[in-house]
C-alpha cells in the first residue's frame, strides 16, 4: 500500500486537486466549518484543486455560504494561470549542466521512465528540472488520464459561481510562495519525494478514490487518518514545509482577518483541515472556537 505521508505530498498537489463523473451523480456534502467574532464570519472550506467535470459539490449549506461572502479567499489567487507558469520557470530548473538522470539510481531511471512511457511520454523532457518538479508531475499523470481538471476543481467553480456578483477574491499565499516551499527543500527531501512517487505510483488510483470519498461524504476524520496514518516513517521536512508550517500560516490568516467586519468564504486544501495539527486546531490553541456546519 502506498505510504499515506505521500498521499499528504499527493493531496497538496490534488487539494494544489474516485468518483468520476457520472451520467447522473449523487450529490456530494463536504465538511463546512465556521469561524465568527463580532462583525465577522469566515466560513472555512476543504478544497479539492482539480475534479472531474460535472462533480456535484455546491450546493445546500456550502452554497449558501459562498452566496453570503463578500470576500473569497483561496491559497493563491491566479485566475488566468501567468503566476504559476512563472514561478515554474523561477524555480523548476536545475543548475545549468546538472540532470536529473545523474541524481537519481539506475533502477529508479528506469522505473521513471517505464511509468512516463504509459503515457507517450520521455523522462528526457524533464531532465533538466528539479526532483520535486518530476515529482510532482509524475503525480499529476494519473489524474488527468481520469478526467481530472484544475478548470473544474473547487476554486474554478466558486469563481464561476461568484462571477456575477464580483465578489472580491485574496490569495493568502502567492504562486511564487508556494513553488518556494517545494524549491526550498533539501535535494535529499526532494529525491526521497520523487522516489516514494515512483515507487507507490501505480496504487495512486485507489488511494485517491479513498481520499475523495472521504472528502465527498465530508468525513474530516477518515481523510485525516487516510493522511497521517505512517508519518513517523516520512521524511519529517517535507511534513513540516508543506502541511505544518502552512497550517500556521492559514490559521494566523485567519487570526487577523477577524479584525475587520465582514463575511469571507476561505477555501484551502482540504488536507489541511483535517487531524492533528491542522488549521482548526491551531485556531484553538489561539482561543478561536471553530463551529462544524456541515
Amino acid at each position: 500500500m502506498m505510504r499515506i505521508p505521500f498521499l499528504r505530498r499527493l493531496s497538496w498537489l490534488l487539494l494544489l486537486a474516485p468518483a468520476l463523473a457520472q451520467a447522473d451523480p449523487a450529490p456530494l456534502h463536504p465538511a463546512l466549518w465556521k469561524v465568527t467574532r463580532d462583525h465577522t464570519t469566515i466560513w472555512l472550506f476543504g478544497t479539492i484543486h482539480m475534479l472531474p467535470p460535472g462533480t456535484p459539490w455546491l450546493d445546500g449549506p456550502i452554497a449558501q455560504a459562498a452566496d453570503s461572502a463578500d470576500e473569497i479567499a483561496t491559497e493563491i489567487d491566479d485566475p488566468d494561470g501567468s503566476g504559476s507558469r512563472a514561478a515554474l520557470v523561477a524555480h523548476s530548473a536545475l543548475p545549468a549542466g546538472e540532470h536529473l538522470s545523474a541524481l537519481i539510481a539506475p533502477d529508479e531511471r528506469k522505473a521513471l521512465a517505464e511509468r512516463f512511457a504509459r503515457f507517450g511520454l520521455k523522462p528526457e523532457m524533464i531532465d533538466d528540472r528539479k526532483p520535486w518538479f518530476a515529482a510532482v508531475m509524475l503525480s499529476a499523470l494519473p489524474l488527468m488520464h481520469k478526467g481530472f481538471d484544475p478548470k473544474q476543481g473547487v476554486e474554478a467553480g466558486l469563481f464561476t459561481r461568484e462571477a456575477a456578483r464580483k465578489v472580491p477574491r485574496v490569495g493568502i499565499e502567492t504562486p511564487d510562495e508556494q513553488l518556494a516551499i517545494l524549491d526550498g527543500l533539501p535535494q535529499a527531501s526532494q529525491l526521497s519525494y520523487l522516489k516514494s512517487v515512483i515507487t507507490d505510483f501505480d496504487t495512486i488510483d485507489s488511494q485517491i478514490d479513498a481520499m475523495i470519498a472521504a472528502w465527498g461524504k465530508g468525513d474530516a476524520e477518515a481523510l485525516a487518518r487516510l493522511m497521517i496514518e505512517d508519518d513517523a516513517k516520512d521524511d519529517p521536512v517535507l511534513i513540516d514545509r508543506l502541511i505544518t508550517q502552512r497550517n500556521r500560516r492559514f490559521a494566523a490568516w485567519i487570526t487577523a482577518r477577524l479584525q475587520r467586519p465582514g463575511t469571507v468564504f476561505m477555501a484551502v486544501g482540504a488536507g489541511h483541515l483535517a487531524g492533528p495539527g491542522s488549521v482548526q486546531d491551531d485556531l484553538a490553541k489561539a482561543g478561536i472556537a471553530v463551529e462544524r456546519v456541515q
